[in-house]
């Protein structure tokens, strides 16, 4: 198989160089590639050409060797989708504020506080759509609970992106215009950026949902939505095994609509599609 086609065009992986690559990736981040070798010809090839390389094995090999994480997250950045919107999926916003924050208001009341988890956050738009979900709910009450929420993501790129909090108008097609008002500045260039008020709800930190998890204390509340369509089976059974050990009884995970949790083996109970609960 040829390597480089061209000094500008895509240069191709080898069989042994696309099993290296998709092993690497799988057993560091639990991201399966298998079925993506045109996707990463066609995406890196342009980053092969301008770092020098004329082959997938040089690349690989410096991508093994960056102890800094910074090509990696390039990578990752490649292959994968961070798109995301406000009010996607949102049914489980619904959801959060008719049922959930309800009855841990009723469970947790006695000590106000709330722990949530956006594990795989991309550029924050969801951990910020659930703090104004419970800004909402609990309006002049709110000060009285602690609500921080953790959100979490492999990538540095998206976390300084969620940090900033400034989002392109078409990311709040879906956002009712009162929120829009109430939780948004618009900028000089046409952008809005989340409030204040709703931006010290969240705290970003970086976190590879394949490496061990400890947290002081277990979540009432995780969002972990759009984010296991790359991984496979097994790895998906062994990420819910993990949220299901760090979740209070009582608390609820919610994923995307596209994934499927294997009811046979999770302890989770089934609530509705994409929701599940952890029996007190």
């Amino acid at each position: 198989m040829l390597e480089n086609n061209s000094s500008s065009g895509l240069i191709q992986l080898t069989d042994q160089e696309f099993k290296t690559l998709v092993n690497f990736v799988h057993s560091k981040y639990g991201i399966n590639l298998i079925k993506k070798r045109v996707l990463i010809e066609g995406r890196l090839s342009q980053t092969l050409h301008q770092k020098g390389f004329t082959s997938f094995r040089q690349y690989i090999e410096f991508l093994q060797a960056d102890r800094t994480g910074a090509e990696m997250t390039n990578f990752l950045n490649k292959i994968t989708t961070n798109h995301s919107y406000f009010a996607r999926e949102n049914e489980h916003f619904d959801y959060l504020a008719n049922t959930v924050l309800p009855y841990m208001e009723r469970t947790r009341g006695n000590r106000h506080d709330l722990r949530i988890w956006s594990a795989g956050c991309s550029a924050g738009q969801e951990a910020y759509n659930i703090a104004m979900t419970i800004d909402q709910y609990f309006g002049p009450k709110k000060f009285q609970w602690d609500t921080t929420i953790l959100a979490t993501d492999i990538s540095m790129d998206v976390l300084h992106r969620a940090k900033a909090a400034i989002y392109p108008e078409n990311n709040l097609t879906n956002v009712p215009p009162i929120w829009k008002r109430k939780y948004f500045k618009l900028q000089p260039n046409g952008e809005y950026q989340v409030c204040d008020k709703i931006r010290k709800e969240v705290v970003f930190k970086p976190l590879n949902l394949m490496e061990p998890f400890y947290f002081a204390k277990p979540f009432d509340i995780i969002f972990c939505r759009n984010v296991m369509i790359y991984f496979d089976t097994p790895t998906t059974d062994r990420l819910i095994e993990k949220f299901y050990n760090v979740t209070a009884p009582g608390g609820y995970l919610f994923i995307g609509h596209s994934e499927v949790v294997n009811k046979e083996l999770t302890k989770y109970h089934y609530v509705r599609p994409a929701i599940y609960q952890r029996k007190e």
